[in-house]
């Protein structure tokens, strides 16, 4: 009897040996994305490259932008990567109506105003800083992205501010929860959803975003990375619309997308 309490007892702890050993290993298992990666060449034809020699191919000269850094010192909340402001600055070339769900800084509205064509109208939706403690926590929310909301809520002048680009930006400073999509119906050629990431305000934005877009029109999620606590809700919410929407994500960045054909 007690051999076998201890034979038993001993594949206990090397069964809890093994998931701590392999628990990273594990824990990116469970949480593997559920939406295909692909290279950012199949979102769209700009991207595509020039071959330049037999083992060198670079952009076309539609996918060179103009482009800005920030130093980390300033702090600027709420920044994409390099790699994928480039891509949100190319597709913007080819927008006339651009949609953001999220300003925040502004950088992402700079970028697409210093690249689209000049009767390009970006309209860009932010929560104002002094509504920002009015706001509730619905029960599916994550704790986390609801406070990121708070952080990232406090800016009522932005990058693009008393430059040359702002006539061709509209801001409205309201709750995307409370913001009428009907609008702008059919209408929009770009869309990037970068707003709130609990799981209400990614939902909400989501199917609005839907209504707007146009027959040929790309919807952009930031902040796809499963396995982050900040950007749960928005993983979640986005693997549950991939069982009827054919969404994708695009390798080396944390950006998923719909493209209407």
């Amino acid at each position: 009897m007690i051999i076998n309490f201890v034979i038993i007892f001993s594949i206990f702890l090397n069964v809890i040996l093994l998931f701590i050993l392999n628990r990273k290993r594990i824990k990116n298992f469970l949480l593997k994305s559920k939406i295909d990666t692909v290279d950012v060449v199949d979102l769209h034809e700009i991207f595509h490259l020039n071959k330049i020699s037999k083992n060198l191919s670079g952009p076309k000269k539609e996918a060179i932008i103009k482009s800005f850094s920030i130093s980390a010192d300033n702090q600027v909340v709420g920044m994409t990567s390099e790699y994928e402001a480039w891509i949100i600055a190319c597709l913007s070339k080819i927008s006339k109506n651009i949609l953001e769900f999220g300003t925040c800084s502004g950088k992402t509205t700079y970028l697409m105003a210093l690249n689209s064509d000049e009767n390009t109208i970006i309209t860009s939706i932010t929560l104002d800083p002094n509504e920002a403690s009015y706001l509730t926590k619905e029960k599916k929310d994550s704790k986390v992205s609801f406070r990121n909301i708070m952080n990232e809520s406090i800016y009522d002048n932005f990058l693009f501010s008393n430059t040359d680009c702002e006539k061709k930006i509209n801001i409205i400073f309201q709750n995307s929860l409370e913001f009428n999509e009907l609008k702008f119906k059919n209408k929009m050629d770009l869309i990037f959803i970068d707003g709130g990431h609990t799981y209400s305000v990614v939902k909400n934005d989501s199917e609005k975003a839907f209504k707007m877009l146009n027959s040929r029109g790309i919807i952009l999620w930031h902040d796809y990375v499963p396995g982050k606590r900040s950007s749960k809700d928005i993983v979640k919410y986005i693997n549950e619309i991939s069982k009827h929407k054919k969404i994708k994500h695009i390798k080396n960045t944390s950006i998923c997308y719909f493209k209407n054909n």
